[in-house]
C-alpha cells in the first residue's frame, strides 16, 4: 500500500516537473489571455530548454506504441529491447514525444483507477465526434463524455485498452498551431 502511494505521488511530482517544464516557467495560457510569442524568452545562459517527452510505465510498451501509431497517426522513432521495451513515439509533426516503457522493478500505475484529471495524454483534433467514433470502435472506452467549457472548447476524455486516460480538444481559440 505505501509503495502504490509513493508510486503515485512520483508520477504526479513527474508530470509538475513536466509542466513547468512545458511552461518553460515563463507564462501561464488562461482562458482569458494568451502570452505573445515577444513574452517567452530565451534562458538567461543562452542554453534552450524544450520539452522532448513525457513517460509512463506500461504492462505492454509495443502494443501500447502500435495503437497510438495505428490509430492516432503517431510513429515510432526509437525502441529498445526486453525487458522495458521502450518505445518513444512522436507526433506527425515531431513537435512532441512520449516515452512508453516497462520498468519492472516498479509496478505499473493502475491507471484505469485514477481520475483522468490527474493524469492524461492531450490531443487537438478538428473533429470531437469523429475521433470519439473512431477511437471507441478501435479500443477506447468512454471515461468522460463530450462536453464545452464556458470559453467554448469542446472537450472528450477517454481511456486506451491500457486504461490511461486520453483527452481529445477542439479549442475555441486554439493554443497551439496545429
Amino acid at each position: 500500500m505505501i509503495y502504490k502511494v509513493f508510486s503515485h505521488k512520483m508520477l504526479i511530482v513527474t508530470l509538475i516537473i513536466a509542466g513547468f517544464t512545458m511552461a518553460g516557467c515563463v507564462s501561464v495560457h488562461t482562458t482569458e489571455t494568451h502570452s505573445e510569442p515577444s513574452e517567452h524568452k530565451a534562458i538567461h545562459d543562452g542554453n534552450r530548454i524544450r520539452l522532448e517527452h513525457v513517460a509512463i510505465n506500461a504492462e505492454d510498451p509495443a502494443g501500447m506504441a502500435k495503437w497510438y501509431c495505428d490509430n492516432l497517426g503517431m510513429k515510432i522513432t526509437r525502441k529498445g529491447p526486453a525487458p522495458a521495451n521502450m518505445r518513444f513515439i512522436s507526433d506527425a509533426g515531431g513537435n512532441m514525444m512520449l516515452e512508453i516503457y516497462h520498468n519492472p522493478p516498479d509496478a505499473v500505475p493502475d491507471y484505469r483507477s485514477m481520475n483522468p484529471l490527474l493524469l492524461h495524454i492531450a490531443f487537438m483534433v478538428d473533429d470531437v465526434e469523429k475521433t470519439r467514433r473512431r477511437l471507441v470502435a478501435a479500443g477506447a472506452s468512454i471515461a468522460t463524455d463530450i462536453t464545452v467549457t464556458d470559453s467554448g472548447d469542446k472537450l472528450l476524455m477517454l481511456r486506451d485498452p491500457w486504461g490511461v486516460s486520453i483527452q481529445f480538444v477542439k479549442r475555441a481559440d486554439p493554443m497551439l498551431s496545429f
